[in-house]
């Protein structure tokens, strides 16, 4: 009772562990998903600044009362 039928290797534990530190380490696609969506949120952000703020000025040099 409570034999271990094989025993493992150096190199088996040694795989096995730098397998688990390979997965803690990693990046996953969340992390990845959340930086990419926090990168488009900054430039539609920065391209809606810029685009509000030029449609102001065409808006003020149409006026048409400047005669």
């Amino acid at each position: 009772l409570g034999k271990q039928d094989y025993k493992k290797t150096r190199p088996m534990l040694r795989a096995t562990r730098l397998k688990a530190e390979a997965k803690k380490t990693a990046l996953g696609v969340k992390e990845v998903a959340l930086v990419l969506a926090a990168i488009l949120v900054f430039l539609l952000a920065f391209y809606a600044f810029f685009y509000l703020n030029v449609s102001n000025e065409v808006e003020l040099d149409l006026d048409p009362d400047e005669n």
